[in-house]
C-alpha cells in the first residue's frame, strides 16, 4: 500500500490558532494511523487469503496427476503409480521444508542459491514472506516431481522414486526457482537490484521452463538410463501401443489439472489487492488476473482442438487421450507468459504447442524412446516453446505492470520489443536442460548402476502391483496386455529368470 502516515506538524497549518491546535492536530493523526493500520491489516489478509486459496488449488493438482498416471498405465501398475503420487507430495513435504525453501528463497543470498530458512527457522521473514508463500512454493515443487514421476511408470522400483523425488524438491528444483524467481537470482525479470540479464531478465512467469522442463527433462533422463518397457517395440523398432487400461481416469485427471492451472498461472501474481495507477477506472493487479486465467484457457483449449484435428488427419480416428495430452501440453506453454501476452496470442501460444507435442512423440517413436504419459514431450517439449514464445509475444505495457521499475525493459520480438527478451529466454532452455541433465542424470545412472532403478523382467510382466504392493488394486483384464501371457508372438515374448541382473533387466522393448 501507499504511504499513509499522518504528521500532527501537517495538520497544524490547517487548524490555524484554534485552542488547542496540537493535541487536536495529535488525536486526528492517531486516528487516521489506525485506519491506516486496519487498511494495511485487511491489504495482507486479504493478499494472503488468495494466495493461500491458491495453493490449494496448485495442490489440487495432485490429485489430477494420479488419476491422469493411473489412468495412463495398464491396471496391472495402477496401485503403484498412485502410490508413488502421494509420496511424491509427502517426501517432497519433508524435503522442501527442510532444504528446499532456503535453497529457493533462502536471501539476501547469491544469484546461484538461497542460504537461509532451513527448516523454515526465522519465520516468517521480515522480507514479508509468510507461511502461505512456503505452501504455494511447495505446491509448485511437487508439481515437478509428480510430471517426473510419469516418464518412469511402469518399470520403476519404488525405492528409486523416493530417492529422486526428495532430491529433485530439495535440490534440483529450488536451485532453478532461485535464478528465475528469487530477487537475487541471477536471471530472473524480477531480480532486485535493477540489473537483469541483458536488461529483460527472463519472464518465466509460472514456470513453463522452472516447473514443466525441470520435471519433463528429469524424466527424460529417467525413461532413457531405464529403457522401454517390455513389448514396446518390436524386433524391427516398430512401435506397439501399451494402452492405458482407462480413458475416464485420464479425462477426470485433465479436467482436475485444467481446474488447478487457475491457481498455478493466475495465483503466480501473489497478491490481488495491488493497483496500477491507469487512468482506467477499476483496473488493477485483480485485471491482470483475470486476463491471465483468460489466456491460461484460450491457449489450453486451442492446443486440444488443434490436437484433435490434427491426430485426425494422422491416424484417421478422434482419441480423447491425445486430446487430454494436447490440451495439457498448451497449459504447460502459456505458463511463461500467461500474464504479459493477449488473449489472442495465447491462441497462437496454443496451436502451437500441439503440433511441438506431436512433432516429439513422432520423434520419439523413431528414436525408441518410452514416456508412458508423453511427460518429456509434453512438460519439456511445451515448456521450452512456451518460453521462447514468450519472447516472441509479451506486451510492453503488461510487461511493465507485471515486472515495474524498468520502463525500457525489453518485450516481445514480434511486439516491437527487439531481441534481448528472446535472447533472455532461450538463456532460460539452454541453462535449464543443463542443470537438470548435470543432476539427475548421474542420479539415474547410478541408481542404475546399483540395481534400484529397474524392476525385473518378471516383476514387470506380472505387475506391480502384485509383486510389489501385496495386490491389484480391481480385478481387470487388459486385452491389449501380451506381456504377461504365454504366447509365441516374437516382439513381444519374454521368458522371465529368477537369474536376471540389473544390467539384464532393463535392455529396452525389443526382447
Amino acid at each position: 500500500m501507499a504511504d499513509m502516515s499522518c504528521s500532527a506538524a501537517d495538520l497544524l497549518p490547517l487548524l490555524g490558532a484554534a485552542p488547542n491546535a496540537t493535541l487536536t492536530a495529535a488525536f486526528i493523526c492517531s486516528r487516521f494511523d489506525a485506519v491506516s493500520a486496519k487498511l494495511s491489516d485487511a491489504t495482507y489478509a486479504i493478499d494472503n487469503t488468495y494466495l493461500l486459496f491458491s495453493a490449494y488449488l496448485v495442490f489440487a493438482m495432485q490429485l489430477g496427476f494420479a488419476m491422469l498416471c493411473a489412468g495412463s498405465v495398464r491396471a496391472k501398475n495402477t496401485m503403484n503409480i498412485m502410490l508413488t503420487n502421494v509420496l511424491d507430495a509427502a517426501a517432497g513435504g519433508l524435503s522442501y521444508y527442510l532444504f528446499g525453501y532456503a535453497f529457493a528463497f533462502g536471501g539476501p543470498s547469491n544469484g546461484f542459491i538461497g542460504k537461509h530458512f532451513f527448516g523454515l527457522s526465522d519465520f516468517p521473514a521480515a522480507a514479508g514472506f509468510d507461511y502461505s508463500f512456503f505452501l504455494y512454493q511447495w505446491a509448485f515443487a511437487i508439481a515437478a516431481a509428480g510430471i517426473t514421476s510419469g516418464s518412469i511408470a511402469e518399470r520403476t522400483q519404488f525405492v528409486a522414486y523416493l530417492i529422486y523425488s526428495t532430491f529433485l524438491t530439495g535440490f534440483v528444483y529450488p536451485v532453478v526457482s532461485h535464478w528465475f524467481w528469487a530477487g537475487d537470482g541471477w536471471a530472473g525479470a524480477a531480480k532486485a537490484d535493477g540489473n537483469p540479464l541483458f536488461g529483460s531478465g527472463a519472464i518465466d512467469f509460472a514456470g513453463s521452463g522452472v516447473v514443466h522442463m525441470v520435471g519433463g527433462i528429469a524424466g527424460l533422463w529417467g525413461a532413457l538410463i531405464e529403457g522401454p518397457r517390455i513389448g514396446r517395440f518390436d524386433k524391427t523398432g516398430r512401435s506397439v501401443a501399451l494402452r492405458g487400461h482407462s480413458a475416464s481416469l485420464v479425462v477426470l485427471g485433465t479436467f482436475l489439472l485444467w481446474f488447478g492451472w487457475y491457481g498455478f498461472n493466475p495465483g503466480s501474481f501473489l497478491t490481488i489487492l495491488k493497483s496500477y495507477g491507469s487512468d482506467k477506472a477499476f483496473y488493477g493487479q485483480w485485471s491482470a488476473i483475470g486476463r491471465t486465467a483468460v489466456t491460461t484457457t484460450l491457449a489450453g483449449s486451442t492446443a486440444a482442438l488443434t490436437t484433435l484435428f490434427g491426430k485426425r488427419l494422422l491416424v484417421g480416428h478422434w482419441n480423447v487421450t491425445d486430446v487430454c495430452n494436447g490440451l495439457l501440453g498448451g497449459f504447460a506453454a502459456i505458463t511463461s507468459g500467461c500474464s504479459v501476452v493477449e488473449p489472442w496470442a495465447a491462441i497462437v501460444c496454443g496451436f502451437v504447442a500441439a503440433w511441438v507435442l506431436m512433432g516429439f512423440n513422432k520423434l520419439a517413436d523413431k528414436l525408441e524412446y518410452d514416456d508412458p504419459l508423453e511427460a518429456a514431450q509434453l512438460h519439456g517439449g511445451c515448456g521450452a516453446w512456451g518460453l521462447l514464445f514468450t519472447g516472441l509475444f509479451a506486451k510492453k505495457s503488461y510487461v511493465n505492470e507485471v515486472y515495474p521499475g524498468l520502463p525500457d525493459r525489453p518485450y516481445g520480438l514480434f511486439m516491437g520489443g527487439g531481441g534481448k527478451l528472446l535472447a533472455a529466454q532461450i538463456v532460460q532452455i539452454l541453462v535449464v536442460a543443463g542443470w537438470v541433465t548435470a543432476t539427475m542424470a548421474p542420479l539415474f545412472y547410478g541408481l542404475h548402476k546399483m540395481g534400484l532403478l529397474r524392476v525385473s523382467a518378471k516383476d514387470e510382466m506380472a505387475g506391480m502391483d502384485m509383486t510389489r504392493h501385496g495386490g491389484m488394486a480391481y480385478l481387470y483384464h487388459d486385452e491389449d496386455d501380451t506381456s504377461n501371457l504365454p504366447t509365441n508372438f516374437g516382439a513381444n515374448r519374454v521368458e522371465p529368470s529368477n537369474n536376471s541382473t540389473p544390467e539384464h533387466q532393463h535392455q529396452g522393448g525389443r526382447v
